[in-house]
């Protein structure tokens, strides 16, 4: 079968290139540039813990060491502080990283892919599909085309394969602007980020504004300043006198040394395509959505695009098509996006509108920090990961269904689990290997070797259900999960959601469950039923 084609060599491009070669689908990455990227320190990126263990497991990095973890965070207006967070094990602080060191990191792994090619120097200009498959025409130095099974188009903000594809972009333009900076000083709060709403130093006027301020490795600093409405030019001189009244603000009157390494201007765009997959064409990243005010990352969508659609096209491709299973990809995602956008819209007008009756109710500073510090560290409606609950791919109500701590189509939480070789491992190190993810909750079998304990108890009839399921799963067992009692059993996607917990082992529930999960209708399952005892009918069903 031809390889699935990614339009675009960017940090989404090439995690969904990866996901995909992991999933043994081969694929050509068409590079309309050299191949490497230019390093622009001002071009930084925020990661939350879910996003920097995608990359990590992908890539077999650890990122570290190439971003910053920040100690905390702290919420200022004026000279107040009105929020503190201090991160730890059990609140672990984003990732912020450079997004060349990033690409870079995601590029040298793909180079030791067989089933991945980079083509560069690489300009789409042409996409023709049928219904076996998609062929691209791209132009330059080694222009030519190319055959695949699918197309996703990874090519930013000015799409073409959504041009090509003729999907509308509705959406606002400039709703917000920033002028960003980014040196090395030393500041008052060692690897502390930090967000600062009316400084001191300017009073009044649409000027006043905000600051954000986040570390990142060896004493180097991002700092965006939110810009009034309209198009001002933001010249050099602007640029360096903000920096030099931030710095000498924040050290009460005596400015620092620093050493300025890049600057820009960073506009936020608010846009969501129409369609997100037109026949075996696909959009993802950028190309799909825009969003990013009020601290918002949409590169972080952009990799949960990749994750999402990685595991049901590699499905698709190795056992044929299922429409139901691609088109929840635009559901799912498209919805999550859409859920972003309105929060922001409906939170805008309250931050930026100042004055009037909300300024003079007590607290109500106070909330709006909260609301946009959620933004920045990936809580809340303005930040927190989507969940799929309204997906096509979730069951029904299922009669053994019971509550756990995670939502059905919410991300699960991480714990330590038994792999089927007897080793511990985090449940997110088993996923994006396109296989479901059964997870059995049993208090105490941490203690034992697994030998001791996998033919006990209720762990061959599970074992059994496990076999018969339609398509490839792997059996974990958990000592503990949030809100889980002993013998619940979790259903979980490869990319990580969460389809059904079960009260027990209850095979005709989990197959059903599954069956749903995978885009098909939710079969009756009489066989699952019988407890699939008998290998050779599982053999069949898979």
């Amino acid at each position: 079968m031809d390889p699935v084609i990614v339009t675009g060599a960017g940090p989404v491009g090439l995690t969904l290139a990866l996901a995909l070669a992991r999933q043994e689908v081969p694929c050509v990455v068409l590079d309309e540039g050299p191949g490497k990227d230019e390093p622009r320190p001002a071009r930084t990126v925020v990661l939350r813990e879910d996003t920097v263990a995608l990359v990590e497991r992908l890539t077999g990095t650890r990122l570290t060491g190439l971003g910053s973890r920040w100690a905390g965070w702290r919420s200022m207006r004026r000279k107040q502080v009105t929020r503190e967070v201090e991160f730890g094990d059990a609140d672990p602080a984003p990732l912020h990283i450079a997004q060349h060191e990033l690409t870079g990191v995601l590029r040298a792994a793909l180079a030791r892919e067989t089933l991945a090619k980079v083509a560069v120097d690489s300009r789409l200009d042409g996409i023709e599909q049928e219904g076996s498959g998609v062929t691209a025409h791209t132009r330059g130095p080694a222009g030519t085309w190319w055959r695949g099974s699918y197309l996703v188009g990874c090519d930013g903000p000015r799409s073409t394969v959504r041009k090509l594809q003729d999907i509308r972009f509705p959406g606002r333009t400039a709703v917000e602007r920033y002028a960003v900076a980014t040196l090395r000083t030393e500041l008052p709060w060692t690897d502390e980020a930090l967000l600062h709403r009316m400084p001191p130093w300017r009073t009044s006027g649409p000027s006043a504004g905000e600051i954000v301020g986040r570390p990142l490795p060896d004493g180097v600093w991002r700092l965006d300043w939110l810009l009034p409405p309209g198009k001002d030019l933001v010249t050099p001189e602007l640029l360096v006198n903000r920096v030099r009244e931030t710095l000498t603000g924040w050290a009460e009157g005596v400015t620092p040394s620093y050493e300025l390494l890049d600057t820009g201007v960073h506009t936020v765009h608010h846009r969501l395509a129409r369609r997100w997959r037109v026949g075996r064409v696909f959009l993802a990243g950028d190309s799909a959505h825009l969003l990013g005010a009020l601290g918002t990352q949409g590169l972080e969508e952009g990799l949960r695009d990749a994750d999402n659609l990685a595991w049901k096209l590699a499905l698709a491709w190795h056992h044929g098509p299922r429409d139901a299973l691609l088109d929840s990809y635009q559901e799912e995602r498209r919805a999550a996006i859409a859920a972003r956008l309105r929060a922001a819209d409906q939170v805008l007008p309250l931050l930026r509108g100042g004055g009037g009756l909300r300024a003079y109710v007590p607290g109500s500073s106070r909330g709006n920090d909260a609301l946009l510090a959620d933004g920045h560290l990936g809580r809340g409606a303005l930040g927190a990961p989507g969940a799929y609950a309204g997906s096509p791919l979730m069951p029904g109500q299922l009669a053994g269904e019971t509550v756990v701590g995670t939502a059905p189509g919410s991300p699960v939480t991480d714990v330590r689990v038994t792999a089927e070789d007897g080793t511990f491992v985090r449940l997110r190190d088993r996923l994006g290997r396109g296989a479901l993810l059964v997870v059995l909750v049993a208090p105490g079998t941490g203690v034992w070797d697994r030998k001791h304990w996998v033919t006990a108890g209720i762990m061959p009839r599970l074992a059994a259900a496990v076999t018969a399921l339609p398509h490839r799963a792997e059996l974990l067992v958990a000592e503990a999960y949030p809100g889980a009692a002993a013998h619940t059993v979790l259903l979980v996607r490869p990319d990580g959601h969460l389809v059904s917990a079960l009260g027990g082992v209850r095979p005709a529930d989990l197959y059903a469950a599954a069956e749903t999960a995978l885009g098909g209708p939710a079969a009756s399952a009489t066989a699952a039923e019988d407890e699939a005892g008998a290998s050779a009918t599982a053999g069949s069903r898979r």
